[in-house]
């Protein structure tokens, strides 16, 4: 029988969709970035660094706002949605007052870090903290110790200005010949921007010619003039297998800057760039680098800002790295095309075990022709994530034939925030009837999805060995589809995932709905 809600009654304000979070996260950092706002005594954040603090205060404000919503059942959530709103405002007030994260007088100076392998030498555990010279001195004190075994070491959390990365480069410039790994991720956390780049212009210097295998510079908000501070380090680089350069302010003129400065990349295993500002210039720029980078077995480009050119570049170039076993593409603009060019190289990458093209917006088209490659290639897939992508039951049986093509090796599966609604449920619901002997974790939630594809995906898993979560949260169960779910698992409750975001008002509690 049809519900007697009326169009406006069902509609919910609570949860926020994935794009209305982002924009929350943009507005704050607008507000961490301007002049006017922070205290010209700690200068400007950066807007890498705001970016990191805005994700944390929306967060915190998300949370709040769900308990509160949990609180007020069967309330459209306009209320969570103020409690959203204040306490984020009140969060950027108290970050604002509180000022960078400074090593207080009285704290004492972290010792380095005792490692089961008396060749890492770790300094990057405790706050966040500024140090002067003295402290450099104290702490960089192993490293000047004759005879000592070091080859990896880690700088990350600790802010150096020009005294103390003096004091850091003279060490580093002694033991650079027996280092294989740097790690230097977040060494000037809000120091002025010509103090970072000579501080980084240092470091560079002191372990130029040095024969690293590993090079972490993420979170340093480098842009151009950072990449280029790093010119010296770089260029030295002809044994580099792992480059992450995740957060660091790598705009399309500082990736131009990466491709110019390594000198060859024919040993690149691994290269991250999650959470930068690349574009679609960026991304042809860093798609030079991976057509010469046969040996690549892990890349991360997530959260990039790129669109249909450059996902087109990056595609392309992808087709050099057979050798591929994790591709981390999600959260850019890529559209459908893209996503197409993406299908005609992976059904060649036979190695490839994790893929996570979330959040691209790939659509149907896009994402059939992505299933069909992955279902034609030889690959032992692992963990397929396709989250947000505007999917319909219309891809659900490219969908369902691909998975069953990987039911030996599939872990993961990740469909969340599509409109698979029932019947691309029940589509998926049958492929996962088969035997899956790896099969840990599904994810349909947020899909439109009511009682009998819930039924269907929870009558397919709860049996299986070794299956850990079952997650359809987020979707349209009445009181009593949840009910009949969770009777499902009443001898594996912990299998099946939170159901207290459903929309109760989604679906009509029809007694005749053949369940």
């Amino acid at each position: 029988m049809e519900s007697s809600q009326g169009p406006m009654d069902s509609i919910k304000l609570w949860p926020p969709g994935h794009s209305t979070r982002l924009l929350l996260i943009d507005r704050i950092v607008k507000n961490l970035t301007t002049p006017s706002i922070l205290s010209r005594k700690y200068g400007l954040l950066s807007k890498e660094e705001a970016e990191e603090d805005a994700k944390q205060i929306e967060s915190a404000a998300f949370v709040a706002a769900t308990q509160h919503f949990e609180k007020e059942p069967g309330s459209d959530g306009g209320s969570a949605v103020q409690v959203y709103a204040k306490e984020s405002s009140k969060l950027v007030v108290e970050f604002v007052k509180a000022g960078p994260k400074q090593k207080e007088d009285n704290e004492t100076i972290p010792e380095m870090i005792a490692s089961d392998h008396e060749n890492v030498f770790d300094i990057s555990r405790g706050r966040r903290a500024f140090i002067d010279a003295e402290e450099a001195k104290e702490l960089l004190k192993p490293l000047k110790d004759t005879g000592n075994k070091f080859t990896k070491i880690c700088f990350s959390n600790r802010s150096f200005g020009l005294p103390a990365a003096h004091v850091a480069a003279v060490i580093l410039s002694s033991v650079k010949d027996q280092l294989t790994e740097v790690d230097l991720s977040d060494i000037v956390s809000r120091r002025p921007g010509p103090e970072a780049v000579e501080v980084m212009k240092m470091f560079s210097s002191a372990l130029e010619g040095s024969q690293l295998n590993y090079l972490n510079l993420s979170n340093n908000a480098l842009g151009e003039k950072g990449v280029r501070a790093f010119g010296g380090l770089l260029r030295s680089q002809g044994n580099l297998v792992e480059l992450c350069l995740m957060n660091a302010g790598i705009t399309p003129e500082a990736a131009k800057a990466i491709c110019e400065l390594i000198p060859s990349t024919s040993k690149l295993k691994i290269l991250h760039f999650h959470h930068n500002m690349t574009g679609d210039e960026g991304a042809i720029a860093i798609s030079q680098l991976l057509k010469g980078s046969p040996n690549l077995v892990d890349f991360r480009c997530s959260s990039t800002r790129i669109g249909s050119v450059g996902g087109i570049a990056l595609a392309e170039a992808l087709k050099i790295c057979t050798l591929l076993r994790k591709l981390d593409i999600r959260d850019n603009m890529f559209g459908p095309k893209p996503g197409i060019a993406l299908s005609h190289t992976l059904s060649t990458h036979a190695n490839l075990t994790e893929i996570y093209l979330s959040y691209l917006n790939l659509e149907n088209e896009a994402t059939i022709a992505v299933a069909n490659a992955l279902k034609e290639s030889n690959s032992t897939l692992e963990i397929m994530e396709l989250a947000g992508n505007n999917i319909t039951s219309e891809a659900a049986n490219a969908l369902a034939d691909c998975i069953l093509s990987k039911k030996h090796s599939l872990t993961r599966i990740n469909l969340s925030e599509n409109e698979m609604k029932d019947a691309g449920a029940v589509v998926i619901g049958n492929a996962l009837q088969d035997d899956f002997g790896r099969l840990c974790v599904v994810d349909l939630s947020t899909n439109g999805i009511k009682r009998s594809g819930a039924m269907a995906l929870a009558k397919a898993v709860v049996s299986k060995s070794g299956f850990r979560l079952l997650n359809i949260n987020g979707n349209f169960l009445s009181y009593k589809g949840i009910e009949v779910v969770r009777e499902i698992f009443k001898n594996s409750p912990c299998m099946l995932g939170p159901l207290d975001e459903n929309d109760p008002h989604g679906e009509a509690e029809d007694e005749d709905d053949g369940d």
